[in-house]
């Protein structure tokens, strides 16, 4: 059966000052199918789908929609082709409902808002979407934020959809949803374009993979005919181990311990209740859980940015020896005691960088407070910012460049390099690689592996159970603010870590009251 052409690019190419994001791009989507868009970070895949769908426009080259040339100089023209795009970063408002936002920009002329919210309802059902229309933003969890992006893409006449890395904070379960609705979206004729890292979602889920290096494509393959060794192959240029290289824990002891941690928010909601563990010097304590099971406010508390209501946290110092209290300190008060914390969280440019400042200034956020002097020494940030530039090759014009202005995977490894670099004692990683390629995924686990052989306590909250399994000395599993486990790294399985991660209070066993105090 012949395919039919959706989209056709031709010698696409996209600039910025020096720097050539694309290059004579070829692409070819077609109808009912799924086609994957890999390459490092860097390599011009945004920017590609950015020209798509209207953001960005091309400074030469051709766009074909059902083989005839179009201009798309904005969203609104990509809409008006059925060109719809689902960003990394969700573009909704919080305080609108599913149905306000989803018709947003759209109430020319006379609007009913009831019969919106009946066709948005039939648009969910059509292809197995749970979507409640009158539901706040603010109310929603992760994935069903996304839900609301897709069915608005899809409420506007979507046939070519653009999805950059929808799975980045799905749990493996949502993330199994999500192919299901793909896969339906793809039998009904749509063209759906997915940018990822997640060499075996693509292989799960996609009909072919389309690669970029450096901002130019190096070939398009069949899913059924490639493997991930062949395509990192391709992203890379070179050949690159896939093997995590777990080395065994030496002379570990206890570094920080945490006792019955209880938090509370705002609104008065237990977000974590009587939480205990261990983290040792020499290890990587793994964190599992699905999305908003507490794992980010519990480091955040550990790190000093959150007070709880109870518990205790404390650090032995490994040069006096001595128990330091870390309960309710804040984090400059942590780092006056001489406490070597530092903390990698998952919101990178809200809490970790700034990103109007550049890559050299925000290297000097570690350390001006050391000298509280008018005329601060920039020679040391500037070396420190060149050398991780180097080590885990950032693509970045210059160290001066600003951070906004990198792409998702160059800003975590700015924040990662930066946090390593201070040399902790105790080193807090939220979804270190999340956005990162594969080759830059398996640096940042090296990188770690290094800390650990150093003697360095890790705690690492990950959301691919395979990375955990295979990284990780022990895992510690939580779901709704508890502790449901702590299984050993080497011996666990998938299916373990999925049912504590999914198991309530009613139905935990009293036998795992004794594995939460290891």
């Amino acid at each position: 059966m012949e395919k039919t052409v959706a989209l056709e690019l031709r010698h696409l190419t996209k600039t910025f000052g020096s720097v050539t994001a694309n290059k004579n791009v070829d692409l070819t989507v077609y109808r009912g199918e799924i086609l994957a868009i890999l390459g490092e970070n860097g390599s011009g895949k945004t920017t590609l789908m950015n020209m798509i769908s209207g953001l960005y426009y091309p400074d030469s080259g051709h766009i074909l929609i059902g083989g005839e040339e179009v201009v798309i100089g904005s969203p609104k023209d990509a809409f008006r082709y059925k060109i719809g795009m689902v960003h990394q970063h969700f573009k909704l408002v919080d305080v609108f409902s599913a149905a306000e936002n989803i018709t947003l920009g759209m109430k020319d002329g006379k609007f009913n808002l009831k019969e919106a919210k009946k066709k948005i309802s039939e648009t969910a059902s059509r292809y197995g979407f749970l979507l409640d229309p009158d539901k706040r933003v603010y109310q929603m969890s992760v994935s069903e934020k996304q839900t609301v992006e897709i069915v608005k893409v899809l409420y506007r006449g979507a046939e070519i959809l653009i999805l950059d890395e929808p799975t980045a904070v799905l749990t493996p379960q949502e993330t199994e949803k999500l192919f299901d609705v793909l896969r339906r979206m793809r039998d009904d004729g749509k063209s759906i374009i997915i940018i990822t890292h997640k060499l075996h979602e693509v292989l799960a889920l996609t009909d072919r993979v389309a690669v970029l290096r450096k901002g130019e494509g190096v070939g398009t393959v069949n899913t059924a005919e490639t493997n991930e060794a062949e395509l990192t192959e391709l992203m890379v240029g070179k050949k690159v181990s896939l093997n995590i290289e777990r080395s065994e824990p030496k002379n570990c002891v206890d570094r920080l311990c945490v006792s019955h941690l209880t938090l509370t928010d705002r609104e008065g909601r237990k977000i974590l209740s009587d939480i205990s563990f261990t983290a040792r010097s020499g290890e990587i304590l793994g964190i599992a859980g699905i999305a908003g099971s507490g794992q980010r406010e519990l480091l955040e508390t550990v790190a000093g940015l959150q007070k709880p209501d109870a518990g205790a946290i404390s650090y032995l110092d490994p040069t006096t020896g001595e128990t330091v209290n870390l309960l309710g300190k804040t984090p400059v008060q942590i780092r006056d005691l001489g406490v070597r914390l530092s903390f990698v969280p998952e919101d990178r440019l809200g809490m970790g960088l700034v990103g109007n400042m550049n890559i050299i200034d925000n290297m000097m956020l570690r350390s001006y407070r050391k000298g509280r002097s008018a005329f601060l020494n920039r020679k040391d940030p500037k070396n420190l910012a060149e050398r991780i530039i180097e080590s885990l090759e950032i693509v970045t014009p210059n160290a001066v460049t600003p951070v906004r202005r990198l792409s998702g995977g160059n800003v975590q490894k700015v924040l990662v390099g930066r946090e390593i670099a201070s040399s902790p004692t105790v080193l807090m990683v939220a979804y270190p690689v999340r956005g990162l390629d594969i080759n830059s995924s398996y640096t940042i686990y090296n990188l770690l592996n290094r800390q650990k052989e150093s003697g360095v306590s890790i705690l690492f909250v990950g959301e691919d159970l395979d990375v955990l399994i295979g990284l990780c000395d022990r895992i510690l599993v939580i779901n709704s603010g508890r502790v449901t486990g702590i299984v050993d790294g080497r011996n666990a399985e998938k299916g373990e870590i999925g049912l504590l991660m999914t198991m309530t209070e009613s139905r935990r066993n009293p036998a795992e009251e004794g594995r939460e105090k290891q």
